[in-house]
């Protein structure tokens, strides 16, 4: 009866997939299309800078493709396209773009678009190719922000009790403010926990997690960001090459950081050197290559020792800074440091001293407490611990570490979550270098300057 009464040549079967069809339009006109800021899960971050290149990231929700429209701030018609790159699942739907041509010492706006269109940040996207100064002029001043010890809070993945990192994350906003030439990460980055550190993926959920947080991002835009590794996003606490994941953690540590270059062809790790003005910066490993704390026979690996002691050598910049996760020459600390791994230190200092590399700074972290450490008399290596940023305050200091000789007085800090900043100022033979510790609110806690001059062996 229902057959014989449709208009001719319509069978009920077709009626029915109209039906189908006329429900999933209504469901597209119900339903807004999404917004291409809404697959955008973190970022995007600037990465290394050169005179002539940019490294940009970010990273997507679902597979997307991603580019950045670039121009000179203040000439949007100038504007043009990077190439377009699709995020994907084995890759973390990470995505690093390299953008090369630029003029030098230009500053430019920049914008993020997915599968298209333009997705619109709450915070300011620019970006400042490196100046070409040599042979021209006076190196330019520097601001160097740095720190270490992030640990994000989640609670089905936390210890009971007490929050281990702060509830309060404005820190990444306070150092934004600063307005650094760049950002170093000196180490635990990200804090695995027993659920994570078991499989690529869950390193991978880690780190993912950790960058989306919401007051990160404007830092991650506001400079070029740089990173080392320490145990905490590498693997278990204290963890060394032994660690069955450092395969799938140098993975992961690749897609979601945009350093310059990643160990050696033939020697796997994140190590890299990079300079800024009339500095240069190694950034170590200490973890791919380590033996165990009780077994100290190298933090570093040969290779990788021989490529620090070398590039030292080679470098010309008046200052050259070494960073490091764990401290490096605290003789008196009961924790990690490089100080336990005699044959390295021994091996590094002499080359310091017997092939007069001036200029020599360290930078390290992991501590959470911060201090400046003055190693020597008639020509000093400093090192600048700054710890934590969000992690749990060292406050039971023992007495033998209370009172380290080598400490710079009045700067032992650990009354509050904290960040340090380098700046590198004055006119070729006056450079100086002030040391600065500096709390979440934005309150300077101390300052040290030395000289450039202090830091010459020739």
């Amino acid at each position: 009866m229902i057959a014989s009464a449709l208009p001719s040549g319509i069978q009920p079967a077709t009626i029915g997939r109209m039906r189908i069809i006329l429900v999933a339009l209504v469901v597209v006109a119900v339903v807004p299309a999404q917004r291409p800021e809404d697959l955008i899960a973190s970022g995007p971050m600037i990465g290394h800078v050169s005179e002539t290149e940019v490294s940009l990231w970010a990273r997507t929700t679902i597979p997307a493709r991603v580019a950045f429209k670039y121009w000179p701030e203040g000439d949007l018609p100038a504007a043009r396209w990077s190439k377009t790159v699709t995020t994907r699942e084995d890759e973390a739907l990470c995505a690093t773009v390299r953008i090369g041509g630029l003029p030098f010492g230009v500053r430019y706006r920049f914008a993020l678009s997915v599968n298209g269109d333009l997705a619109p940040r709450p915070y300011k996207t620019a970006f400042r190719t490196q100046p070409h100064w040599r042979w021209r002029r006076s190196p330019p001043n520097l601001t160097v922000a740095f720190g270490s010890c992030a640990y994000f809070n989640d609670p089905p993945f936390d210890r009971p009790g007490d929050p281990y990192g702060d509830e309060d994350q404005g820190i990444f906003e306070t150092i934004a403010g600063f307005n650094p030439d760049l950002m170093l990460w000196i180490g635990d980055n990200v804090y695995l926990r027993e659920p994570d550190w078991s499989s690529e993926s869950g390193i991978r959920a880690r780190y993912a997690k950790s960058r989306a947080t919401t007051e990160l991002q404007r830092l991650l835009a506001a400079c070029p960001q740089y990173a080392t590794w320490d145990d905490h996003d590498f693997g278990p606490n204290n963890s060394d090459w032994t660690n069955p994941l450092r395969g799938a953690a140098l993975r992961t540590f690749k897609l979601f950081w945009a350093n310059p270059s990643y160990g050696l062809a033939d020697t796997p790790g994140v190590f890299t050197r990079f300079t800024w003005s009339d500095v240069e910066f190694f950034l170590l490993d200490d973890r791919y290559h380590r033996s165990p704390n009780e077994a100290p026979e190298t933090m570093w690996g040969k290779t990788q020792l021989r490529w620090l002691t070398d590039a030292l050598t080679s470098s010309d910049h008046a200052f050259k800074v070494v960073v490091n996760g764990n401290q490096v020459w605290n003789q008196d600390s009961p924790h990690e440091t490089a100080a336990r791994y005699l044959a390295d230190l021994k091996r590094l200092r002499g080359v310091i001293d017997q092939r007069k590399i001036n200029g020599v700074l360290f930078l390290s972290g992991d501590r959470h407490h911060t201090e400046l450490l003055r190693i020597g008399e008639k020509v000093p290596i400093y090192e600048f611990t700054s710890s934590p940023l969000l992690s749990s305050l060292h406050t039971d200091v023992t007495e033998l570490e209370r009172q380290n000789p080598r400490r710079v007085e009045g700067t032992l800090f650990n009354a509050e979550r904290n960040f340090g900043l380098l700046r590198f100022t004055g006119k070729a033979a006056e450079r100086a270098v002030t040391f600065e510790c500096v709390d979440k609110h934005g309150m300077s806690r101390w300052k040290h300057t030395v000289r450039l001059s202090e830091l010459q062996r020739q």
